[in-house]
């Protein structure tokens, strides 16, 4: 039985209905249903799934679904799902529906008269689709077959749904290839349409496109922020690997898998080649590595985390995290800022200007080679002797090559907001005015919205009344920036 519609939808259904009741009670109807749906029937029996049963379990209470959502990686789609579907659902009297890989509906859009409908039946968000839950429906059944589908009438098992015609496809994470969830389209029968399966087929598509170039974007800032690890094997053989077991980096270059598997308590892997490696655990993945214990001692590498406003500063050393106070954090910024070293005499001054104390600095210096090692932290001059990764540097990179989305991405606030040690300030001071000459300067109104609700903008009238130029009428997020502009105007 073909999945196509007949010129008369409703006769059609009369079809499938005829076919559906006979098939249930051991007869033969006028053709036989298609192999995807009568298979879909016996796995949905088979889980004793009863074709009377009216609605779906409900298995997230309405309390639950805003962090299941944030927590979903299809959430970073959405947008694109709602340009893309919802207008055309609303129009062609359909809803969208996007669930979990669970089969979880989180995200139901669509045309306000049909909402109601569906709620009648159970569509709605916290109610789970899987076909042991609720028997054949598109939704179930691409998780289920890892397929694009489209069931019409009574091709749903549970008779509640004879009445409709749904279309739905799988995403996929392009990490691990596994299926993040279903993208639907559900309607009146009446509204059946064979593009309807091609539709949602393609918009998957789309979505997952968005997801791999989403995925790129965030290996290569792990990459950057993990290299000094990489650089600290000092020439020998090794490799950054995601948390996730994707290999993403390595010395020799072309003589890595695709992939590795690893766990927390994996210490070493044998490559297909052989090849026996060191697994280290980083911050965020792990480093490999040749066990040769005659090559000398890698490089440490050391991460600085020292902007925001509330979040405490912290040292990644060698995958292990060290909170810090202000004052050790404030030793770190200088000596990185100046990796050939400084004396006593000279951080005293950029710490703590020309009432600066020596013998105060070296106290502090004491203490701080407590917590990340002496091997770490040399003298004569004090320096750091390990591979240097720091968010403050990294802004200041972003913003020489352009990157300014990168720069604001990477700057989650101040730099050590309640130092007033004038080596701080100054660099402090730099980063937010490079930062905000840049994304002024760019009239990029995308850029300027997410500069004001950042930390370093949520108070810029500038940048407000930049943006409420920019935007148009139409733009959802024009009546927020113009209630904080006249705001700030009042407060001005």
């Amino acid at each position: 039985m073909t999945t196509r519609s007949a010129a008369d939808p409703v006769e059609h259904a009369r079809v499938l209905h005829r076919v559906f009741e006979t098939t249930l009670s051991g007869g033969t109807g006028p053709v036989a249903p298609r192999s995807l749906v009568s298979e879909s029937w016996q796995r949905s029996l088979a889980a004793h799934v009863d074709p009377d049963r009216r609605t779906p379990p409900v298995v997230l209470a309405e309390d639950d679904l805003p962090d299941r959502r944030k927590a979903h990686p299809l959430g970073e789609v959405m947008p694109l799902l709602r340009s893309t579907l919802v207008s055309i659902a609303d129009e062609a009297m359909h809803v969208m529906l996007v669930t979990d890989a669970e089969g979880i509906i989180l995200w139901r859009e669509g045309a306000a008269k049909l909402l109601v409908a569906a709620d009648g039946v159970g569509l709605m968000p916290g109610t789970r689709w899987t076909e042991d839950a609720i028997g054949t429906n598109a939704m179930g059944t691409t998780l289920a077959v890892d397929a694009p589908v489209q069931i019409h009438s009574a091709e749903h098992l549970v008779r509640t749904y004879h009445a409709w015609t749904c279309a739905a496809a799988p995403v996929h994470d392009p990490d691990t290839g596994s299926i993040l969830g279903a993208i639907d389209i559900s309607g009146p029968l009446h509204t059946v349409h064979p593009a309807m399966v091609q539709l949602v087929s393609a918009t998957a598509q789309l979505a997952e496109h968005q997801l791999r170039v989403r995925l790129a974007i965030a290996d290569e800032q792990l990459r950057v922020r993990n290299m000094p690890h990489l650089a600290s094997l000092r020439g020998r053989s090794g490799a950054l690997v995601t948390p996730t077991g994707r290999i993403i980096a390595g010395e020799p270059y072309g003589t890595w898998p695709e992939r590795v598997a690893l766990s927390d308590t994996t210490s070493t892997v044998r490559l297909d080649d052989g090849r026996e490696m060191v697994v280290e655990p980083l911050a965020e993945g792990y480093l490999l590595h040749t066990p040769d214990r005659a090559a000398p001692a890698r490089r440490r590498a050391l991460s600085l985390r020292f902007m925001g406003e509330t979040a405490a500063p912290t040292v990644i050393l060698n995958g292990r995290s060290i909170p810090l106070t202000l004052r050790p954090a404030e030793l770190l910024t200088a000596l990185a800022l100046h990796p050939e070293g400084r004396t006593a005499e000279q951080l005293a001054l950029l710490l703590y200007g020309e009432e600066g104390n020596p013998t105060t600095v070296r106290g502090e210096i004491l203490r701080l080679r407590g917590l990340i090692g002496a091997d770490v932290l040399r003298t004569r001059p004090y320096r750091l002797d390990a591979g240097v990764d720091s968010d403050f540097d990294a802004v200041r990179r972003a913003l020489q090559s352009g990157q300014i989305a990168e720069a604001l991405r990477i700057c989650t606030g101040p730099l050590l907001p309640r130092s007033d040690a004038p080596e701080i300030r100054e660099l402090r001071s730099d980063i937010e005015a490079g930062l905000r000459r840049a994304v002024l300067a760019s009239e990029d109104a995308d850029l300027l919205a997410t500069f004001v609700t950042h930390p370093l903008g949520h108070d810029d009238l500038e940048a407000h009344d930049r943006l409420a130029g920019l935007l148009p009428t139409t733009d959802p997020r024009r009546p927020a920036v113009m209630t904080r502009l006249a705001r700030l105007v009042m407060e001005g």
